[in-house]
């Protein structure tokens, strides 16, 4: 138990996102944080959700690896474990770590509510806070409590939302919260009063703070305000959710985010690493130390790729992760040699191309779009290509007032008359052949040889008859093709 007065040193990590595709990394750094922790003898761990990055299932390695950091941590110093975000972990995720305690226990809060850590034991409350009595009870049987811890794990917004109607939802979980914080806020003062350390543990959206990308979160469906959780009347407030390490101050009073414990997206900003506190009635402060978090290099370009600069940033790529982005055109696209850019950064941990490819526009009709009718359009697109619009427009406007069957008729009709009668042709036939025939019997012709007896002439077949008149072909029911 500690002394009157004295400074709690507190351990405070956030957003592991242990998973398959993150494993090395988080391992890593919440490996380096876990044993400098224990190195500098904090006396209380906290994790503040996000602990893994999605559903596990119990033989993967990551879950594994995390579990074994910690019971690690738990052989030293007792563990506090927030719920995080439903989608990274599960409601229950959470459930199997209060069995992996060692020396100290594990606590997982996964409810609103406040808990005393009493030297190796923690004492949750029956509701949301404490009531008199509760504290009563803990002063006169248990004695100071170290710290107590003011709960509040990632918020069911459905639930919140079946209770205060879907169009309130967004703004009512803040709501809800600030007037939870300043309840809490009353007893924590009460437990200030008998010289009893103060840590409120959340995860959630601080209105007004900056993402890992220096974006900032305004709005009013976050969680908190930095007034509500100054209400919240805690010597430090333990944040997670956002992986940008940030922290307010106020009256002595801290409020912080450490961050992700390694860096897990391209593009992430400032360091990595966790938060050691050290707390005291009424005061705090949360010192980071760095983890040794992977290295990322992005590189954007307007246009095609520069090689010559990529080649001198790839001679300090080595071990490092590098994202090489371009914006090129659609013609141009095949400008770029994707497997030369990957030679140039062969040293490095990965290299990750994103070519963002810009669609050719092309005006086939100018002015086009701007004609008032469709006979308009048609006729602009007709003078623009240099096509006759009459034959279009008429069979525009036949489309537009005809029936789909008086269409049908009216196209058979003109195939009709463009079909010539056979008897036509005969005729043309005869009116030529009388001047050749009478040709032919004005010149003399020397008598046949008779023929070869090796080769007999057979007799020759009968010929049919030509005909020399049809009926009109029906373009319906006749076979066009025999």
């Amino acid at each position: 138990m500690l002394e009157d007065g004295e400074s709690l040193l507190a351990a405070h990590f956030s957003d592991l996102h242990y998973s398959p595709g993150h494993l090395a990394e988080a391992d890593r750094c919440f490996g380096f944080a876990v044993e400098d922790a224990i190195a500098n003898r904090c006396r209380v761990a906290v994790v503040s959700g996000d602990s893994t990055d999605h559903r596990l299932d119990a033989h993967t390695p990551a879950l594994s690896a995390l579990a074994r950091r910690i019971h690690q941590l738990s052989v030293h110093m007792p563990v506090v474990m927030l719920q995080g975000t439903f989608s990274h972990e599960p409601p229950g995720t959470l459930d199997l770590f209060r069995l992996i305690g060692a020396s100290f226990p594990v606590y997982v809060a996964d409810r609103i509510h406040q808990v005393a850590l009493v030297g190796r034991t923690f004492i949750p409350s029956d509701g949301a806070i404490f009531s008199h009595a509760e504290m009563d009870k803990l002063l006169t049987q248990q004695g100071l409590p170290d710290v107590v811890f003011t709960c509040v794990p990632t918020v069911n917004k459905a639930v919140l939302a079946a209770a205060a109607g879907v169009a309130n939802a967004a703004t009512a979980v803040g709501d809800h919260l600030a007037d939870y914080l300043a309840a809490a806020g009353t007893v924590n003062r009460q437990w200030r009063s008998h010289g009893v350390r103060t840590i409120g543990v959340s995860h959630g959206t601080v209105n007004g703070c900056q993402t890992e990308h220096g974006v900032p979160m305004a709005g009013l469906d976050h969680e908190f305000t930095i007034g509500a959780l100054f209400e919240a009347h805690c010597d430090a407030f333990m944040l997670g959710h956002i992986h940008r390490a940030q922290q307010w101050e106020r009256e002595g009073r801290v409020v912080a985010y450490p961050g992700s414990i390694g860096r897990f997206h391209y593009g992430e900003i400032g360091a990595k690493g966790y938060l050691q506190w050290q707390v005291s009635p009424g005061e705090a402060v949360a010192i980071p130390v760095k983890t040794p978090a992977s290295e990322t290099v992005c590189i954007d370009f307007d246009g095609p790729p520069d090689m010559a600069k990529l080649a001198e940033m790839a001679a300090d790529a080595a071990h490092k992760f590098v994202r090489v982005r371009w914006t090129v055109n659609e013609e141009h696209r095949q400008l770029v040699d994707r497997e030369a850019i990957e030679a140039l950064f062969v040293g490095s941990a990965e290299v990750k191309l994103e070519a963002r490819v810009l669609p050719a526009v092309r005006s086939r009709a100018e002015g086009i779009s701007r004609a008032a009718t469709l006979s308009a359009k048609l006729g602009r697109w007709c003078e623009l290509t240099g096509v006759d619009a009459n034959p279009l427009l008429d069979s525009l406007s036949m489309l537009q007032n005809l029936e789909a069957q008086a269409i049908a008729d009216q196209v058979l009709a003109g195939l009709d008359e463009m079909s010539m009668p056979v008897t036509q042709k005969v005729g043309a036939v005869e009116a030529v052949a009388p001047p050749f025939v009478a040709k032919l019997t004005d010149m003399e012709l020397e008598e046949p040889s008779a023929a070869p007896e090796a080769f007999p002439v057979a007799a020759a077949e009968p010929v049919a008859p030509i005909a020399t008149a049809s009926a009109p072909m029906n373009w319906l029911t006749d076979d066009l093709f025999a």
